[in-house]
């Protein structure tokens, strides 16, 4: 992805008004980082930030509508006149850091504020009422030259802090970018000290790379090669180029949409693992309770079904009725249309060679299944209180019972009556010899 030449740089007018307002005061107020790098490519960005030589009081005394959103870093948010708010921050250099966190002072002059940030893709300002671009690092000849470099001593922008590794890996990825050697090796000598991220912080760049890039294995076989992997998920230091690849063909949710499609992103990731590793990898990452549930399930899954159903999809047949039935009641019948695209990804993406046709066959037949035949528990014609009624008695006996029975009409649904299940249950208990 290069610049276009006709890349418009056009802030939003709430933007350009506080940038106005700034000016007129006799402050300096340019538009800086992802907004004028994102318009530079010709790409839609919709935060527009912006950094001033005022100070945050200065600010909030020019605003009377604003919000102290990070004050001790410089930061007022400042809000529109339909309430829409905007990040402004002081010009500001680094006094201290500890590798994540940094102790700022105020004074410093925008291309002082320019030198402190990560990337030279980054580190571009625009001033939107002369506008001009300021561009001190040739952060516009890397656009065009597609590469992701450190500002300045790379080793030194990774020390400062240890999230750039991971947002240089996303950025290069996002843009089909590459990483300049210098900054590469930064990376690489970072990756032991990626233990002092946050976990909420790495679980957030894998979701913004399952979310914004379109073949996440880019970033992903970084994340890899560099050992970021190796320190923050260790069941994905190694994991192989195919299961990386399943990840791309399956498609991008985008930010908040369609939040199926990263959980199935991030099921391809595991993939090559058990649930119970996906599930302690995700709990370890802080992901929430429900996303953890449904990637290890999805996982667990594949891990049971995938090889058998793919050998026989590659044999050029489907699977009997009673075998997708048995794996539909397994995933449920609301995760049947996830678990095959999981599994055509790893299929389309490793040796088992299936016909995609077959594929889409076996999608509609399972889905044709998981809403006509019976799977769980609760679609058989008679319940707990119908055994009781005949005898047995309530407890863990009973819903095994309960359990046997599906098993019976798994594999032939046209026995689900309730007096055809009722004898059943009364066989096998005899045949069991259990109190009734």
């Amino acid at each position: 992805m290069t610049p276009s030449p006709a890349a418009p740089l056009r802030p939003p007018g709430p933007v350009v008004e506080i940038a106005r307002t700034l000016q007129t005061a006799g402050f300096e107020a340019w538009c800086v980082g992802g907004a004028v790098r994102d318009a530079l490519l010709g790409l839609a960005h919709l935060d527009w930030d912006l950094a001033t030589s005022a100070t945050p009081p200065q600010v909030r005394r020019l605003f009377k509508r604003s919000v102290p959103v990070g004050i001790e870093f410089g930061t007022i948010g400042v809000l529109d006149r339909e309430g829409r708010m905007h990040e402004v921050t002081t010009f500001r250099h680094d006094v201290k850091t500890d590798g994540r966190h940094a102790e700022v002072q105020f004074g410093a002059s925008l291309d002082e504020d320019l030198a402190r940030r990560d990337f030279t893709i980054n580190a571009i300002a625009f001033d939107p009422i002369a506008r001009r671009l300021h561009d001190p690092f040739d952060g516009r000849a890397d656009l065009a030259l597609g590469v992701v470099r450190a500002v300045g001593d790379a080793e030194a922008r990774m020390r400062e802090d240890r999230l750039r590794a991971l947002r240089a890996i996303r950025f290069a990825a996002r843009f089909d970018f590459a990483i300049d050697p210098p900054t590469w090796n930064a990376i690489v000598a970072s990756a032991p000290h990626l233990t002092r991220l946050s976990p909420e912080r790495v679980r957030q760049e894998l979701d913004k790379t399952m979310e914004q890039v379109r073949r996440p294995s880019m970033a992903l076989r970084r994340w890899r090669d560099s050992g970021a992997f190796a320190s923050l998920v260790p069941s994905l230091a190694q994991v192989p180029d195919d299961v990386l690849h399943a990840v791309d063909l399956l498609p991008m949710p985008g930010p908040a949409t369609r939040p199926l499609r990263k959980a199935l992103r991030f099921a391809a990731l595991f993939s090559s693992g058990g649930g119970d590793d996906a599930a302690r990898a995700l709990r370890a990452l802080r992901a929430s309770n429900h996303d953890t549930a449904i990637i290890s399930t999805l996982v667990e899954r594949w891990s049971r079904h995938g090889a058998e159903v793919g050998a026989v999809l590659a044999s050029g047949m489907l699977p009997s009725a009673e075998v997708l039935r048995r794996l539909a009641s397994s995933v449920g019948r609301l995760r049947v249309g996830a678990l095959v695209r999981l599994a055509a990804a790893r299929w389309g993406a490793g040796a088992t060679a299936v016909d995609p046709s077959l594929v889409r066959r076996l999608h509609r037949t399972l889905h044709e299944i998981a809403f006509r035949d019976p799977l769980e528990v609760a679609d058989l014609a008679i319940d707990g209180d119908d055994l009781r009624q005949a005898g047995v008695s309530a407890g863990p006996a009973l819903g095994r019972l309960l359990q046997r029975l599906l098993e019976l009409v798994l594999a032939d649904p046209t026995i689900n009556h309730r007096d055809v299940l009722l004898a059943h249950a009364r066989r096998m208990l005899n045949e069991d010899g259990a109190p009734t």
